[in-house]
């Protein structure tokens, strides 16, 4: 057994969140590229993911495609954030696919893929109001013009992205904007697009409701297979497993205490003032367990009667006046997390992996 804090990974609920999801997507001919780096790219899931029908896996990072590489995981990679120049030769060297918006960076991809006789694909992202990555809609048609004549490099399609820094939700309309953007170059440019990305775990909604425009035929699905969830509708999917990640943490301290600290109150360690209810006395316990390991706002208690008091960088304070369990020095405290706790706890060197491949 690996010492505490451990990170609790349910690799057969994550082949299973995959086969839903794949499944899914399939029956509206959609393919899945499963998004690795929500949980640092771990091989182990990676391989869960490829098990659960997955062909093509993507990641943020070129460290954690080469990383699953040399740990022999045999499926297409997709550079799933726009290459950064300096490392343009490891993408060429690494990835398979690369999603782009910059034509300076797709110049220096087809130069490095040239002069190593080799053809990169990239998608094209487009910006459709989200206002992450992409090149505007006006801007697509000459920027395509230019791409097209580049040599080493394959436009296979063009993308968006939802839901990540503006809030914006797929919807019927713009992702049917995307499909019309593919038809105008298609007709314009004289190609055919292989791939319409149309974004991440928020189009599945589309596809369940029957709503995504037939042209759309991929989207990046992360936080969808690794916990069952949509972020973006606050909603579990159907179908799917939502522990299949949970963190274990030691108790290193029980105390009866006052609520309400004793003094003058200051900042603490992160520069924020704390704010804490007088409730009297309560029964305290510490966790090994802090901000530096995890995003603590994003941890969920399993067992009820436990509340989340306050972290510091390592320790994390709960409150099990409540709780109606007997709790010792040396216990584990189990909890489920969402996305953020998850991609800063698989991040963590503090924090131990441990991996099972049954239901329970």
């Amino acid at each position: 057994m690996k010492a505490n804090p451990k990170l609790n990974i349910n690799l057969y609920k994550i082949k299973k969140n995959s086969e839903h999801i794949k499944n899914l997507c399939s029956q509206h001919l959609v393919e899945v590229v499963g998004i690795t780096k929500g949980c640092s790219a771990i091989p182990d899931v990676a391989q869960a993911m490829m098990e659960g029908g997955i062909e093509i896996l993507g990641d943020s990072r070129i460290k954690n495609i080469q990383n699953l590489k040399r740990a022999g995981i045999k499926a297409e990679m997709m550079l799933v954030r726009t290459p950064m120049l300096s490392e343009v030769p490891e993408v060429i060297k690494w990835a398979d696919i690369s999603l782009n918006s910059e034509i300076a960076v797709i110049e220096s991809l087809s130069r490095e893929a040239w002069k190593n006789d080799l053809i990169h694909r990239i998608v094209l992202m487009i910006e459709l109001g989200d206002l992450r990555e992409g090149i505007m809609p006006e801007d697509i048609l000459t920027t395509v013009e230019k791409i097209i004549k580049l040599p080493g490099i394959k436009l296979m399609g063009i993308g968006a992205n939802f839901g990540c820094i503006g809030g914006v939700m797929p919807s019927p309309k713009n992702m049917e904007k995307l499909a019309e953007l593919a038809e105008e170059i298609e007709r314009y440019c004289g190609i055919v697009l292989e791939v319409i990305s149309g974004g991440n775990t928020s189009g599945l909604k589309l596809l369940e409701d029957d709503l995504m425009p037939k042209r759309i035929n991929q989207l990046r699905i992360g936080v969808g297979i690794l916990l069952g969830q949509d972020d973006a509708r606050s909603r579990n999917i159907t179908g799917t497993y939502q522990d299949t990640f949970t963190l274990s943490a030691e108790v290193i301290e029980i105390k009866l205490k006052p609520s309400l600290p004793q003094g003058e109150i200051g900042r603490d360690a992160f520069g924020e003032i704390p704010v804490f209810l007088d409730l009297g006395l309560r029964k305290r316990a510490i966790l090994a367990l802090g901000k530096q390991d995890v995003d603590i706002n994003s941890l969920i208690p399993i067992k009820p009667g436990i509340k989340i008091i306050a972290a510091s960088s390592d320790h994390l304070i709960i409150d099990v006046t409540d709780f109606k369990e007997k709790i010792t020095i040396g216990d584990e405290v189990e909890f489920k997390l969402n996305y953020p706790a998850l991609l800063s706890a698989s991040t963590s060197k503090y924090i131990n992996k441990c991996f099972y491949k049954e239901e329970n």
